[in-house]
Protein backbone atom coordinates (compact mmCIF):
# COMPACT_ATOMS: atom_id res chain seq x y z
CA UNK A 1 0.00 0.00 0.00
CA UNK A 2 0.98 3.48 -1.18
CA UNK A 3 2.71 5.62 2.30
CA UNK A 4 0.37 8.03 1.24
CA UNK A 5 -3.32 6.35 1.56
CA UNK A 6 -2.45 4.29 4.70
CA UNK A 7 -1.43 8.22 5.94
CA UNK A 8 -5.18 9.03 5.08
CA UNK A 9 -6.78 6.37 6.45
CA UNK A 10 -4.86 7.04 9.96
CA UNK A 11 -5.94 10.46 10.00
CA UNK A 12 -9.53 8.95 8.54
CA UNK A 13 -9.33 7.08 11.87
CA UNK A 14 -8.35 9.98 14.15
CA UNK A 15 -11.00 11.98 13.26
CA UNK A 16 -13.92 9.04 13.50
CA UNK A 17 -12.10 8.73 16.94
CA UNK A 18 -12.28 12.68 17.90
CA UNK A 19 -15.74 13.18 16.80
CA UNK A 20 -17.45 10.01 17.75
CA UNK A 21 -16.64 8.05 20.80
CA UNK A 22 -18.97 5.42 19.35
CA UNK A 23 -16.80 3.91 17.14
CA UNK A 24 -13.72 3.89 19.13
CA UNK A 25 -15.48 1.81 22.32
CA UNK A 26 -18.72 0.24 20.88
CA UNK A 27 -17.56 -0.70 17.33
CA UNK A 28 -16.92 -4.57 17.17
CA UNK A 29 -13.33 -5.62 15.83
CA UNK A 30 -14.53 -7.14 12.48
CA UNK A 31 -16.88 -4.32 12.24
CA UNK A 32 -16.63 -2.60 8.71
CA UNK A 33 -15.99 0.57 10.79
CA UNK A 34 -13.39 -0.57 12.76
CA UNK A 35 -10.19 0.76 13.03
CA UNK A 36 -8.71 -2.45 12.34
CA UNK A 37 -10.85 -2.82 9.44
CA UNK A 38 -10.27 0.70 7.86
CA UNK A 39 -6.36 0.21 8.42
CA UNK A 40 -6.55 -3.66 6.80
CA UNK A 41 -4.53 -5.97 7.12
CA UNK A 42 -0.74 -5.24 8.18
CA UNK A 43 1.79 -5.54 5.69
CA UNK A 44 3.70 -8.17 4.46
CA UNK A 45 7.61 -7.67 4.96
CA UNK A 46 9.58 -9.20 2.14
CA UNK A 47 13.63 -9.00 2.65
CA UNK A 48 16.24 -9.08 0.04
CA UNK A 49 19.64 -10.23 0.66
CA UNK A 50 20.69 -9.06 -2.76
CA UNK A 51 24.31 -8.66 -5.04
CA UNK A 52 25.97 -5.47 -5.23
CA UNK A 53 25.69 -5.26 -9.13
CA UNK A 54 21.70 -5.18 -9.22
CA UNK A 55 20.92 -3.23 -6.20
CA UNK A 56 19.76 0.02 -7.75
CA UNK A 57 17.72 -1.81 -10.61
CA UNK A 58 16.25 -3.63 -7.75
CA UNK A 59 15.04 -0.64 -5.67
CA UNK A 60 14.02 1.01 -8.81
CA UNK A 61 11.50 -1.74 -9.23
CA UNK A 62 10.59 -2.05 -5.81
CA UNK A 63 9.29 1.36 -6.30
CA UNK A 64 7.34 0.46 -9.67
CA UNK A 65 5.89 -2.72 -7.55
CA UNK A 66 4.34 0.06 -4.85
CA UNK A 67 3.05 2.32 -7.27
CA UNK A 68 1.09 -0.72 -8.79
CA UNK A 69 -0.12 -1.18 -5.31
CA UNK A 70 0.14 -5.03 -5.67
CA UNK A 71 -1.40 -7.32 -2.70
CA UNK A 72 -1.30 -11.00 -1.47
CA UNK A 73 -3.95 -12.61 -2.09
CA UNK A 74 -5.74 -11.65 1.47
CA UNK A 75 -4.94 -8.14 0.52
CA UNK A 76 -2.26 -7.46 2.59
CA UNK A 77 -0.20 -4.65 0.83
CA UNK A 78 3.84 -5.62 0.86
CA UNK A 79 6.95 -4.01 1.57
CA UNK A 80 9.76 -4.70 0.35
CA UNK A 81 13.61 -4.20 1.51
CA UNK A 82 16.72 -4.45 -0.65
CA UNK A 83 20.08 -5.49 1.13
CA UNK A 84 23.18 -5.37 -0.52
CA UNK A 85 25.56 -8.35 0.24
CA UNK A 86 28.38 -10.39 -0.65
CA UNK A 87 27.41 -13.88 -2.67
CA UNK A 88 30.00 -15.53 -1.14
CA UNK A 89 29.42 -14.26 2.28
CA UNK A 90 26.51 -14.25 2.32
CA UNK A 91 25.92 -18.02 1.69
CA UNK A 92 28.19 -18.69 4.75
CA UNK A 93 25.66 -16.61 7.16
CA UNK A 94 22.47 -18.17 5.99
CA UNK A 95 23.79 -21.84 6.55
CA UNK A 96 24.89 -20.61 10.01
CA UNK A 97 22.15 -18.64 10.47
CA UNK A 98 22.94 -15.38 10.58
CA UNK A 99 21.24 -13.76 7.94
CA UNK A 100 17.81 -14.62 7.11
CA UNK A 101 16.34 -13.17 4.20
CA UNK A 102 12.98 -13.85 2.71
CA UNK A 103 14.87 -13.68 -0.75
CA UNK A 104 18.52 -14.30 -1.64
CA UNK A 105 19.92 -13.06 -4.66
CA UNK A 106 23.30 -13.79 -5.21
CA UNK A 107 25.15 -12.79 -8.14
CA UNK A 108 25.48 -16.40 -9.72
CA UNK A 109 23.98 -19.74 -10.07
CA UNK A 110 27.24 -21.36 -8.37
CA UNK A 111 26.64 -20.15 -5.16
CA UNK A 112 23.29 -21.57 -5.49
CA UNK A 113 24.63 -24.95 -5.84
CA UNK A 114 27.00 -24.66 -2.68
CA UNK A 115 24.16 -23.29 -0.46
CA UNK A 116 22.49 -26.41 -1.28
CA UNK A 117 25.42 -28.64 -0.34
CA UNK A 118 26.28 -26.84 2.56
CA UNK A 119 22.58 -26.50 3.53
CA UNK A 120 22.21 -30.53 2.95
CA UNK A 121 24.80 -31.17 5.03
CA UNK A 122 22.67 -30.04 8.37
CA UNK A 123 18.99 -29.99 6.86
CA UNK A 124 16.74 -33.00 5.57
CA UNK A 125 15.48 -30.49 2.81
CA UNK A 126 16.70 -27.78 0.56
CA UNK A 127 16.29 -23.99 1.93
CA UNK A 128 14.06 -23.17 -1.70
CA UNK A 129 11.13 -25.76 -2.51
CA UNK A 130 11.56 -24.52 -6.04
CA UNK A 131 14.45 -23.52 -8.52
CA UNK A 132 15.70 -19.90 -8.17
CA UNK A 133 14.56 -18.07 -10.90
CA UNK A 134 17.22 -15.47 -13.12
CA UNK A 135 16.42 -12.11 -12.98
CA UNK A 136 18.87 -10.32 -15.64
CA UNK A 137 22.41 -10.83 -17.16
CA UNK A 138 25.52 -9.41 -16.54
CA UNK A 139 28.66 -11.26 -18.72
CA UNK A 140 32.12 -11.58 -16.92
CA UNK A 141 35.37 -10.07 -18.92
CA UNK A 142 37.97 -7.63 -17.98
CA UNK A 143 37.95 -4.13 -17.34
CA UNK A 144 41.12 -2.66 -19.25
CA UNK A 145 42.47 1.35 -19.43
CA UNK A 146 41.04 2.15 -23.27
CA UNK A 147 44.45 2.55 -24.76
CA UNK A 148 45.63 -0.18 -23.53
CA UNK A 149 42.62 -2.44 -24.82
CA UNK A 150 43.96 -0.93 -28.01
CA UNK A 151 47.23 -1.85 -28.41
CA UNK A 152 45.61 -5.85 -27.49
CA UNK A 153 43.92 -5.05 -30.60
CA UNK A 154 40.02 -3.77 -29.00
CA UNK A 155 37.61 -3.89 -30.47
CA UNK A 156 38.53 -5.29 -33.96
CA UNK A 157 40.05 -8.30 -33.08
CA UNK A 158 39.78 -10.80 -30.45
CA UNK A 159 41.29 -10.95 -27.22
CA UNK A 160 40.96 -13.86 -24.87
CA UNK A 161 41.67 -15.29 -21.72
CA UNK A 162 44.95 -16.70 -22.82
CA UNK A 163 45.92 -13.24 -24.20
CA UNK A 164 45.84 -11.51 -20.52
CA UNK A 165 47.86 -14.64 -19.24
CA UNK A 166 50.51 -14.39 -21.81
CA UNK A 167 50.96 -10.63 -21.47
CA UNK A 168 51.80 -11.50 -17.40
CA UNK A 169 53.91 -14.16 -17.96
CA UNK A 170 55.91 -12.27 -20.82
CA UNK A 171 58.81 -10.78 -19.22
CA UNK A 172 58.87 -7.98 -21.66
CA UNK A 173 55.68 -6.91 -20.51
CA UNK A 174 53.98 -4.00 -23.08
CA UNK A 175 57.25 -3.77 -24.66
CA UNK A 176 55.95 -6.76 -26.59
CA UNK A 177 53.11 -4.57 -27.79
CA UNK A 178 54.90 -1.38 -28.39
CA UNK A 179 54.21 0.48 -25.19
CA UNK A 180 57.54 0.02 -23.23
CA UNK A 181 56.36 2.67 -21.08
CA UNK A 182 54.16 0.92 -19.52
CA UNK A 183 56.02 -1.77 -17.66
CA UNK A 184 54.97 -5.48 -16.90
CA UNK A 185 50.88 -6.07 -17.07
CA UNK A 186 49.19 -5.22 -13.30
CA UNK A 187 46.75 -7.46 -12.92
CA UNK A 188 44.14 -7.59 -10.31
CA UNK A 189 41.28 -9.00 -9.34
CA UNK A 190 39.14 -10.36 -6.76
CA UNK A 191 38.81 -13.34 -3.92
CA UNK A 192 36.80 -15.97 -5.21
CA UNK A 193 35.57 -16.66 -1.23
CA UNK A 194 34.18 -13.80 -1.26
CA UNK A 195 33.31 -12.18 -4.64
CA UNK A 196 31.33 -13.82 -7.93
CA UNK A 197 33.68 -12.56 -10.20
CA UNK A 198 36.52 -13.51 -8.78
CA UNK A 199 35.50 -17.32 -8.81
CA UNK A 200 34.55 -17.08 -12.44
CA UNK A 201 37.37 -15.74 -13.51
CA UNK A 202 39.47 -18.53 -12.26
CA UNK A 203 37.16 -20.92 -13.79
CA UNK A 204 37.68 -18.95 -16.94
CA UNK A 205 41.27 -19.28 -16.79
CA UNK A 206 40.78 -23.23 -16.40
CA UNK A 207 38.07 -23.55 -19.11
CA UNK A 208 40.91 -21.06 -21.18
CA UNK A 209 43.73 -23.21 -20.30
CA UNK A 210 41.92 -26.74 -21.11
CA UNK A 211 39.99 -25.66 -24.20
CA UNK A 212 36.69 -26.39 -22.80
CA UNK A 213 33.19 -24.34 -22.25
CA UNK A 214 31.70 -27.31 -19.78
CA UNK A 215 32.23 -30.52 -18.12
CA UNK A 216 35.26 -29.19 -15.48
CA UNK A 217 36.35 -32.19 -12.98
CA UNK A 218 38.03 -31.71 -9.68
CA UNK A 219 40.88 -33.84 -11.40
CA UNK A 220 40.98 -31.07 -14.29
CA UNK A 221 41.45 -28.25 -11.42
CA UNK A 222 44.36 -30.19 -9.68
CA UNK A 223 46.08 -31.10 -12.57
CA UNK A 224 49.29 -30.23 -13.46
CA UNK A 225 48.90 -27.99 -16.21
CA UNK A 226 46.23 -25.71 -14.16
CA UNK A 227 48.20 -25.96 -11.30
CA UNK A 228 51.08 -24.04 -13.29
CA UNK A 229 48.30 -21.79 -14.82
CA UNK A 230 47.30 -20.63 -11.45
CA UNK A 231 50.62 -20.60 -9.86
CA UNK A 232 52.04 -18.50 -12.40
CA UNK A 233 49.00 -15.96 -12.97
CA UNK A 234 48.96 -15.50 -8.91
CA UNK A 235 52.50 -14.96 -9.03
CA UNK A 236 51.73 -11.80 -11.59
CA UNK A 237 48.75 -10.47 -9.83
CA UNK A 238 49.18 -7.11 -8.75
CA UNK A 239 46.28 -6.88 -5.94
CA UNK A 240 43.50 -8.90 -5.01
CA UNK A 241 40.34 -7.33 -3.60
CA UNK A 242 37.05 -8.53 -1.85
CA UNK A 243 34.47 -7.02 -4.11
CA UNK A 244 35.05 -5.62 -7.56
CA UNK A 245 33.75 -2.18 -6.76
CA UNK A 246 37.03 -1.70 -4.64
CA UNK A 247 39.35 -2.78 -7.26
CA UNK A 248 37.55 -0.44 -9.58
CA UNK A 249 37.44 2.27 -7.69
CA UNK A 250 41.42 2.27 -6.78
CA UNK A 251 41.52 2.22 -10.51
CA UNK A 252 39.59 5.41 -10.73
CA UNK A 253 41.55 6.42 -7.72
CA UNK A 254 45.33 5.87 -9.25
CA UNK A 255 45.13 5.37 -12.65
CA UNK A 256 47.01 3.14 -15.13
CA UNK A 257 49.83 2.99 -12.39
CA UNK A 258 47.79 1.10 -10.11
CA UNK A 259 46.31 -1.37 -12.07
CA UNK A 260 45.95 -2.18 -15.85
CA UNK A 261 43.50 -4.61 -15.97
CA UNK A 262 40.99 -6.37 -13.67
CA UNK A 263 38.85 -9.01 -13.62
CA UNK A 264 34.84 -7.51 -13.52
CA UNK A 265 31.38 -7.69 -14.40
CA UNK A 266 30.06 -5.30 -17.77
CA UNK A 267 28.01 -3.69 -15.61
CA UNK A 268 30.65 -2.31 -13.22
CA UNK A 269 32.66 -0.95 -16.39
CA UNK A 270 30.39 0.89 -18.07
CA UNK A 271 29.04 2.53 -14.98
CA UNK A 272 32.15 3.80 -13.89
CA UNK A 273 32.74 5.28 -17.70
CA UNK A 274 29.41 7.24 -17.20
CA UNK A 275 29.43 7.87 -13.73
CA UNK A 276 32.72 8.84 -13.50
CA UNK A 277 34.43 9.87 -16.42
CA UNK A 278 35.72 13.25 -15.14
CA UNK A 279 37.76 10.94 -12.67
CA UNK A 280 39.45 8.73 -15.15
CA UNK A 281 43.19 9.06 -16.72
CA UNK A 282 41.03 7.76 -19.63
CA UNK A 283 37.96 5.95 -20.21
CA UNK A 284 38.02 1.84 -19.85
CA UNK A 285 36.97 -0.99 -22.16
CA UNK A 286 34.92 -4.30 -21.12
CA UNK A 287 36.25 -6.96 -23.44
CA UNK A 288 34.73 -10.07 -24.11
CA UNK A 289 37.20 -12.74 -24.03
CA UNK A 290 36.68 -14.89 -27.25
CA UNK A 291 37.68 -18.31 -25.63
CA UNK A 292 33.89 -18.25 -23.86
CA UNK A 293 32.66 -16.47 -20.45
CA UNK A 294 30.20 -16.29 -17.54
CA UNK A 295 26.67 -14.81 -18.19
CA UNK A 296 25.97 -14.26 -14.95
CA UNK A 297 22.01 -14.23 -14.19
CA UNK A 298 21.68 -13.48 -11.04
CA UNK A 299 19.11 -15.90 -9.66
CA UNK A 300 16.52 -15.28 -7.41
CA UNK A 301 15.57 -17.90 -4.32
CA UNK A 302 12.83 -18.00 -2.14
CA UNK A 303 14.03 -19.65 0.89
CA UNK A 304 10.56 -20.85 1.82
CA UNK A 305 11.70 -24.03 3.41
CA UNK A 306 14.15 -22.45 5.66
CA UNK A 307 11.97 -22.13 8.66
CA UNK A 308 12.18 -18.20 8.87
CA UNK A 309 9.42 -16.96 5.78
CA UNK A 310 6.15 -17.48 6.32
CA UNK A 311 3.75 -18.96 3.16
CA UNK A 312 2.37 -15.28 2.62
CA UNK A 313 6.00 -13.81 2.60
CA UNK A 314 6.51 -16.57 -0.17
CA UNK A 315 3.63 -15.90 -1.94
CA UNK A 316 4.66 -11.89 -2.28
CA UNK A 317 8.32 -12.44 -3.01
CA UNK A 318 6.72 -14.61 -5.85
CA UNK A 319 4.95 -11.74 -6.86
CA UNK A 320 7.93 -9.36 -6.71
CA UNK A 321 10.00 -12.09 -9.17
CA UNK A 322 6.79 -11.52 -11.30
CA UNK A 323 6.89 -8.00 -11.57
CA UNK A 324 10.81 -8.22 -12.51
CA UNK A 325 10.44 -10.15 -15.08
CA UNK A 326 7.60 -7.96 -16.95
CA UNK A 327 8.48 -6.50 -20.01
CA UNK A 328 8.80 -3.00 -18.53
CA UNK A 329 11.20 -3.95 -15.67
CA UNK A 330 13.33 -6.00 -17.83
CA UNK A 331 13.46 -3.07 -20.21
CA UNK A 332 14.80 -0.57 -17.74
CA UNK A 333 17.80 -3.27 -17.59
CA UNK A 334 20.17 -1.54 -19.47
CA UNK A 335 19.45 2.03 -18.07
CA UNK A 336 21.69 0.27 -14.84
CA UNK A 337 24.24 -0.83 -16.93
CA UNK A 338 22.28 -4.66 -17.02
CA UNK A 339 21.21 -6.81 -19.98
CA UNK A 340 17.86 -8.22 -19.77
CA UNK A 341 16.78 -11.59 -20.04
CA UNK A 342 15.13 -11.69 -23.81
CA UNK A 343 17.40 -10.81 -27.12
CA UNK A 344 14.38 -8.95 -28.13
CA UNK A 345 15.45 -5.88 -25.94
CA UNK A 346 17.54 -3.88 -28.52
CA UNK A 347 20.75 -2.48 -26.58
CA UNK A 348 23.10 0.43 -27.25
CA UNK A 349 21.70 3.71 -26.00
CA UNK A 350 23.88 3.32 -22.71
CA UNK A 351 25.72 -0.51 -23.11
CA UNK A 352 27.61 0.73 -26.30
CA UNK A 353 30.88 0.95 -27.70
CA UNK A 354 31.26 4.60 -26.88
CA UNK A 355 30.67 3.60 -23.32
CA UNK A 356 33.00 1.11 -23.55
CA UNK A 357 31.64 -2.25 -24.28
CA UNK A 358 29.77 -4.11 -27.38
CA UNK A 359 26.29 -4.03 -27.17
CA UNK A 360 25.99 -6.92 -29.83
CA UNK A 361 27.65 -9.38 -27.96
CA UNK A 362 25.46 -11.91 -26.94
CA UNK A 363 25.71 -15.91 -25.79
CA UNK A 364 25.51 -16.26 -29.36
CA UNK A 365 28.92 -14.70 -30.59
CA UNK A 366 30.59 -15.13 -27.08
CA UNK A 367 30.48 -18.82 -26.40
CA UNK A 368 28.74 -19.45 -22.73
CA UNK A 369 30.57 -21.58 -20.13
CA UNK A 370 28.44 -24.04 -17.70
CA UNK A 371 28.91 -23.09 -14.40
CA UNK A 372 30.80 -25.69 -12.12
CA UNK A 373 29.40 -27.65 -9.69
CA UNK A 374 29.71 -26.90 -5.86
CA UNK A 375 32.80 -29.82 -5.77
CA UNK A 376 34.18 -27.72 -8.17
CA UNK A 377 33.88 -24.53 -7.17
CA UNK A 378 35.27 -25.46 -3.77
CA UNK A 379 38.41 -26.89 -5.28
CA UNK A 380 38.97 -23.78 -7.69
CA UNK A 381 38.72 -21.65 -4.62
CA UNK A 382 41.02 -24.23 -2.46
CA UNK A 383 44.10 -24.30 -5.39
CA UNK A 384 43.29 -20.34 -4.86
CA UNK A 385 44.28 -20.54 -1.67
CA UNK A 386 46.93 -23.16 -2.56
CA UNK A 387 48.86 -20.94 -5.31
CA UNK A 388 47.79 -17.14 -4.10
CA UNK A 389 50.92 -15.00 -3.26
CA UNK A 390 51.20 -15.46 0.64
CA UNK A 391 50.73 -13.21 2.52
CA UNK A 392 53.29 -11.66 5.38
CA UNK A 393 50.96 -9.25 7.63
CA UNK A 394 52.50 -7.54 10.57
CA UNK A 395 50.04 -6.56 13.19
CA UNK A 396 50.60 -3.66 15.00
CA UNK A 397 48.04 -3.18 18.22
CA UNK A 398 47.74 -0.09 20.71
CA UNK A 399 47.91 -0.66 23.90
CA UNK A 400 47.96 2.71 25.68
CA UNK A 401 46.12 3.48 28.57
CA UNK A 402 43.14 5.08 26.37
CA UNK A 403 43.20 1.92 25.00
CA UNK A 404 41.69 0.53 28.44
CA UNK A 405 38.18 -1.45 28.60
CA UNK A 406 36.18 -1.67 25.92
CA UNK A 407 38.65 -0.98 23.15
CA UNK A 408 41.44 -3.49 24.24
CA UNK A 409 38.56 -6.05 24.58
CA UNK A 410 37.74 -5.61 21.14
CA UNK A 411 41.11 -5.49 19.60
CA UNK A 412 42.17 -8.20 20.97
CA UNK A 413 39.33 -10.82 20.15
CA UNK A 414 38.66 -9.20 16.97
CA UNK A 415 42.29 -9.73 16.04
CA UNK A 416 42.25 -13.36 17.72
CA UNK A 417 39.70 -14.41 15.41
CA UNK A 418 41.84 -12.88 12.28
CA UNK A 419 44.33 -14.92 12.96
CA UNK A 420 42.01 -17.87 11.86
CA UNK A 421 41.78 -16.67 8.81
CA UNK A 422 45.46 -17.29 7.83
CA UNK A 423 47.10 -20.10 5.64
CA UNK A 424 49.01 -22.56 7.41
CA UNK A 425 52.24 -20.41 4.83
CA UNK A 426 51.27 -17.21 5.14
CA UNK A 427 53.48 -15.14 7.72
CA UNK A 428 52.66 -13.25 10.80
CA UNK A 429 53.90 -10.92 12.89
CA UNK A 430 52.45 -9.23 15.97
CA UNK A 431 54.26 -5.76 17.89
CA UNK A 432 52.58 -3.27 20.22
CA UNK A 433 52.71 -0.45 21.42
CA UNK A 434 52.32 2.06 24.38
CA UNK A 435 55.13 4.01 25.84
CA UNK A 436 57.73 1.92 24.15
CA UNK A 437 57.38 -0.39 21.52
CA UNK A 438 57.72 -4.16 21.81
CA UNK A 439 57.68 -7.26 19.44
CA UNK A 440 55.62 -9.74 20.90
CA UNK A 441 56.23 -12.25 17.91
CA UNK A 442 58.40 -12.16 15.30
CA UNK A 443 57.03 -12.68 11.46
CA UNK A 444 57.23 -16.62 11.47
CA UNK A 445 54.79 -18.92 9.52
CA UNK A 446 51.57 -19.09 11.11
CA UNK A 447 52.28 -22.95 11.23
CA UNK A 448 54.39 -22.38 13.75
CA UNK A 449 52.84 -19.45 15.49
CA UNK A 450 49.09 -20.48 15.54
CA UNK A 451 48.75 -22.36 18.35
CA UNK A 452 50.46 -19.73 20.78
CA UNK A 453 49.93 -16.08 19.32
CA UNK A 454 46.23 -16.39 19.34
CA UNK A 455 46.28 -16.54 23.33
CA UNK A 456 48.82 -14.19 23.53
CA UNK A 457 46.67 -12.03 22.11
CA UNK A 458 44.02 -12.24 23.90
CA UNK A 459 45.88 -11.65 27.47
CA UNK A 460 47.50 -8.07 26.39
CA UNK A 461 46.93 -5.47 28.89
CA UNK A 462 46.93 -1.83 28.55
CA UNK A 463 48.68 1.20 30.08
CA UNK A 464 51.03 4.05 29.25
CA UNK A 465 51.14 6.47 26.34
CA UNK A 466 51.08 6.19 22.66
CA UNK A 467 54.31 5.99 20.74
CA UNK A 468 52.43 5.73 17.23
CA UNK A 469 55.20 6.95 15.16
CA UNK A 470 57.36 5.03 16.84
CA UNK A 471 55.79 1.74 16.27
CA UNK A 472 55.12 2.99 12.21
CA UNK A 473 58.80 3.41 11.63
CA UNK A 474 59.97 -0.19 13.56
CA UNK A 475 56.84 -2.20 11.96
CA UNK A 476 57.81 -0.34 8.10
CA UNK A 477 61.84 -1.21 9.44
CA UNK A 478 60.74 -4.80 9.85
CA UNK A 479 58.46 -5.45 6.90
CA UNK A 480 61.34 -3.90 4.69
CA UNK A 481 63.78 -6.09 5.87
CA UNK A 482 62.00 -8.85 5.58
CA UNK A 483 61.02 -8.08 2.06
CA UNK A 484 64.17 -7.58 1.01
CA UNK A 485 65.07 -11.35 2.33
CA UNK A 486 62.10 -12.66 0.82
CA UNK A 487 62.68 -11.38 -2.41
CA UNK A 488 66.58 -12.84 -2.12
CA UNK A 489 65.18 -16.00 -1.78
CA UNK A 490 63.14 -15.86 -4.76
CA UNK A 491 59.87 -16.02 -2.77
CA UNK A 492 57.34 -13.51 -4.65
CA UNK A 493 54.82 -12.29 -1.35
CA UNK A 494 52.50 -9.46 -0.54
CA UNK A 495 53.01 -7.69 2.91
CA UNK A 496 50.82 -5.47 4.81
CA UNK A 497 50.92 -3.45 7.87
CA UNK A 498 47.26 -3.49 10.40
CA UNK A 499 47.62 -0.91 12.63
CA UNK A 500 44.98 -0.71 15.68
CA UNK A 501 45.15 2.57 17.72
CA UNK A 502 42.82 4.98 19.19
CA UNK A 503 45.31 8.26 19.45
CA UNK A 504 47.68 10.20 18.23
CA UNK A 505 51.26 9.90 19.23
CA UNK A 506 51.96 10.94 22.73
CA UNK A 507 55.58 10.44 23.21
CA UNK A 508 57.47 12.84 20.76
CA UNK A 509 60.19 9.89 20.59
CA UNK A 510 59.61 10.19 16.22
CA UNK A 511 58.16 13.75 15.39
CA UNK A 512 54.99 13.15 12.62
CA UNK A 513 57.16 14.48 10.05
CA UNK A 514 60.22 12.17 10.19
CA UNK A 515 57.72 9.22 10.37
CA UNK A 516 56.22 10.52 6.67
CA UNK A 517 59.02 11.55 5.55
CA UNK A 518 61.23 8.54 6.28
CA UNK A 519 59.36 5.77 7.32
CA UNK A 520 56.15 5.95 5.46
CA UNK A 521 57.96 7.59 2.10
CA UNK A 522 55.36 7.88 -0.92
CA UNK A 523 57.25 4.76 -2.91
CA UNK A 524 56.13 2.25 0.11
CA UNK A 525 53.28 0.77 -1.46
CA UNK A 526 55.48 0.08 -4.82
CA UNK A 527 58.00 -0.96 -2.42
CA UNK A 528 55.55 -4.07 -1.48
CA UNK A 529 52.89 -3.23 1.83
CA UNK A 530 50.22 -1.28 2.72
CA UNK A 531 49.13 0.06 6.18
CA UNK A 532 45.00 -0.84 7.06
CA UNK A 533 44.50 1.45 9.61
CA UNK A 534 41.49 0.74 12.61
CA UNK A 535 40.53 3.24 14.57
CA UNK A 536 39.16 3.21 17.31
CA UNK A 537 37.13 6.27 19.34
CA UNK A 538 36.06 9.63 18.09
CA UNK A 539 39.44 11.55 19.18
CA UNK A 540 41.67 9.08 17.29
CA UNK A 541 43.33 11.53 14.46
CA UNK A 542 41.67 10.38 11.70
CA UNK A 543 43.73 12.73 9.01
CA UNK A 544 47.28 11.21 10.52
CA UNK A 545 45.66 7.50 10.22
CA UNK A 546 44.14 8.27 6.55
CA UNK A 547 46.93 9.89 5.70
CA UNK A 548 49.17 6.70 6.52
CA UNK A 549 47.13 4.45 4.63
CA UNK A 550 46.76 6.66 1.63
CA UNK A 551 50.73 7.03 1.45
CA UNK A 552 50.62 2.86 0.64
CA UNK A 553 47.68 2.48 -0.87
CA UNK A 554 45.90 1.06 2.40
CA UNK A 555 42.44 1.96 3.97
CA UNK A 556 41.06 3.51 7.06
CA UNK A 557 38.19 1.90 9.20
CA UNK A 558 36.33 2.57 11.97
CA UNK A 559 36.42 -0.18 14.69
CA UNK A 560 33.50 -0.04 16.33
CA UNK A 561 32.50 -4.14 17.56
CA UNK A 562 29.94 -4.46 15.11
CA UNK A 563 32.15 -3.35 11.56
CA UNK A 564 35.31 -5.19 12.98
CA UNK A 565 34.72 -8.26 11.55
CA UNK A 566 33.62 -7.50 8.60
CA UNK A 567 37.01 -4.82 8.27
CA UNK A 568 39.04 -7.94 9.04
CA UNK A 569 37.07 -10.21 6.62
CA UNK A 570 37.89 -7.23 3.93
CA UNK A 571 42.06 -7.32 4.97
CA UNK A 572 42.17 -11.06 4.95
CA UNK A 573 40.64 -11.16 0.92
CA UNK A 574 43.28 -8.48 -0.32
CA UNK A 575 46.43 -10.08 1.30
Amino acid sequence: MRKSRRTFLAITVAMLAAGGVVYTFATPKDSPLSPASLLGPAPVEVTIASSVTKQNWLEAAVQSFEADDIRTASGAPINITVSPVLSGDSMLQIVDGTLNPTVWSPGETAWVDQLNDRWGRSHPTSPTSAACEPTILTPVGFAIWRPMAEALGWPDQPIGWKTLVDLANDPAGWASRGHPEWGTLKLGHTHPQYSSAGLLFLASIIYSELGKTSGLTTEEVYSPEVTQTLTTLAQNTSKYGMVTTDLLNKMAEGGPDFLHVSAAFEEGTVRFNVERGDELRWPLAFVFPEEGTFWSDHPYCILDRSGWVSDEQAEAAELFLDHLHSEPVQAEAESFYLRPLSDNVALGSVLSLENGTDPIASPATIPPFSLPDPEVSEAIIDQFLATKRKATTLIVLDISGSMNGERIRTATEATAEFLESFEPQDRVGLMTFSDQVFTISDIRPMSVVAETLRSTVLNLVSGGGTNMNGAICRATETLRATAEADRAAGENRVYGIILLSDGADTTGEVSETRMFNECLRTDAEAEGFKVFAIRFGEEAPADVLARIAQETNGALFPADPASIRATYNKLAAEQ
